[in-house]
């Protein structure tokens, strides 16, 4: 029934949306001097109007936007036009059956370096590196890439290569604090390598069957919701203690999911899953050491 549904909802959509992105930019300039503040002043309007009025597939896009939000922390400025800020990206996908939305991204990018003139014209080509368009045209391939792997087996996957392609020209640009390989924890390039490489594409088979065939189900079936949370998490497990792999991709991963994850699984009967939770995803151990306790309870 749900994917009858879900096909009628699509064909009701045809046409209706050509961009993808419903975004909502935030910024918070309070660390520069008053001039580059004022320069700043479209700057809010300018990215979220291109983020909302860029079509970034290639493709008819015959779903619902997708909800996101870039909130932009400038950390520094010089010449009057250089920035340097942080950036919090987030996306949200629709849960069928509920009100509920299920978090997608979560990343928090340490650096983005610009040049940045008040009311310049923002343009989208993909195929030509800009540092200011292209990291919103990174983020925006990621964010799409990510909903349409949760709705078809690998559906992000040229969503994914278009986005590696960006992080490749700008490991090579004037910019590669910015898109190099420094970061243990997260960096663009490593992020998507993961995303689009070899040892990550059972992950994200896995991703589907966690959305499409797992939370979308809950209401009418939690057992298999549950049933293919496990699924992942024991097939992480398994690439993980085998390769000893640590990845960017898997801990932005479960910085968007640990938690969901566990409301999901809460009942569930076997309490040695967090034990692999907290193998495969250490930086949100005490989260399941506390569930693991209340599930002992």
């Amino acid at each position: 029934m749900k994917k009858y549904f879900f096909i009628f909802i699509l064909i009701l959509n045809i046409n209706i949306w050509g961009q993808e992105l419903e975004a909502t930019v935030q910024i918070n300039s309070e660390q520069l001097q008053s001039v580059y503040k004022e320069n700043l002043i479209v700057f809010k309007n300018q990215i979220e109007d291109y983020l909302n009025n860029t079509k970034f597939t290639r493709k008819s896009w015959e779903w619902p936007r997708i909800k996101c939000s870039f909130n932009v922390f400038f950390t520094a400025a010089s010449d009057e036009i250089n920035y340097t800020a942080q950036v919090v990206i987030n996306s949200t996908r629709a849960v069928e059956g509920s009100e509920n939305r299920s978090l997608m991204v979560n990343i928090m990018d340490n650096k983005w370096s610009f040049i940045y003139e008040k009311n310049q014209s923002l343009y989208f080509n993909i195929t030509e590196f800009n540092q200011l368009t292209s990291f919103l045209d990174f983020y925006a391939l990621v964010i799409i890439g990510m909903e349409a792997d949760s709705y078809e087996p690998f559906g992000g996957t040229t969503h994914f290569q278009e986005a590696l392609q960006i992080a490749l020209m700008g490991a090579s640009s004037g910019y590669t604090d910015s898109w190099g390989t420094k970061s243990a924890n997260y960096y663009k390039r490593g992020f998507i390598e993961d995303a689009t490489g070899a040892n990550f594409q059972q992950l994200r088979q896995d991703i589907f069957d966690y959305h499409y065939n797992g939370i979308d189900l809950f209401v009418d079936d939690k057992a298999k919701t549950q049933k293919n949370i496990v699924k992942l998490i024991d097939n992480l497990f398994e690439v993980i203690t085998s390769k000893n792999i640590r990845s960017p991709f898997i801990n932005s991963f479960f910085d968007a999911k640990s938690g969901e994850m566990l409301t999901y699984l809460e009942g569930y009967e076997d309490s040695i899953i967090y034990n692999k939770l907290i193998k495969v995803d250490p930086a949100h151990t005490s989260k399941y050491i506390d569930a693991q306790q209340k599930a002992k309870e």
